[in-house]
């Protein structure tokens, strides 16, 4: 799927991926993320995942490519954000949420400031698989190695359905995340509009992701 391709899905209200609602998958496993300040939620639409992460606690940094997206997060809440050019991007900032607005790969590690952590419930499964492994390397280079992540997934038998969202296995996910230790959380069938209408069952899954062993933070 291309940017314009992107963008278009928000201009013409296709957004069934929008659950309207916190994730039950986060709200079952946030704990995870306990202790963790600033929590990094990359191709983030405009996901109620947001609100719910900041009224735990955390300061959320989203990043998503329509802008669209980021002003209905604001209006949806009820919020009035500071609005300015941050380099490639649009920030959108409130007490607790900052939206950039552009192009994730755009993203610098002095641009985002410190992380604690990634919640991914909608990005990987967002991307083909071509540009998988380029987007868990982009993301290696913007979080420390002992940020922990919570990675939500789907399953399901992709040569029926085409994506978005796409299916990612969890043998794929431990390749990409390779030497960082994964754990299977919980996983439930979930409910993807275009897989019910063609009869593909779907099941969400629930990852954690430990620091990296083999890199040096001093």
């Amino acid at each position: 799927m291309s940017n314009e391709d992107w963008l278009a899905r928000w201009r013409d209200r296709r957004i069934n991926f929008h659950e309207g609602r916190p994730n039950g998958l986060l709200e079952h496993h946030h704990a995870r993320l306990a202790g963790c300040r600033r929590v990094l939620a990359p191709l983030c639409g405009k996901a109620e995942d947001l609100a719910f992460l900041a009224a735990h606690g955390h300061d959320v940094v989203g990043i998503e490519l329509a802008e669209q997206a980021v002003r209905e997060f604001f209006v949806d809440h009820a919020l009035t954000p500071s609005i300015a050019p941050r380099g490639p991007f649009i920030e959108y900032a409130a007490p607790s949420i900052t939206l950039l607005a552009g192009d994730f790969f755009a993203a610098t590690p002095e641009l985002l400031g410190p992380i604690d952590a990634l919640y991914d419930r909608a990005a990987l499964i967002a991307l083909p698989s071509t540009l998988r492994p380029r987007y868990v390397q982009h993301l290696r280079a913007l979080l420390p190695p002992t940020a922990p992540a919570l990675v939500i997934t789907l399953e399901y038998e992709q040569h029926r359905v085409n994506g978005p969202p796409f299916a990612v296995l969890e043998p794929e996910l431990r390749a990409l995340y390779a030497g960082r230790p994964i754990e299977l959380l919980e996983q439930r069938p979930a409910d993807v509009t275009k897989c019910k209408e063609a009869g593909v069952p779907v099941t969400e899954h629930c990852f954690a992701i430990g620091r990296e062993p083999h890199r040096d933070v001093s």
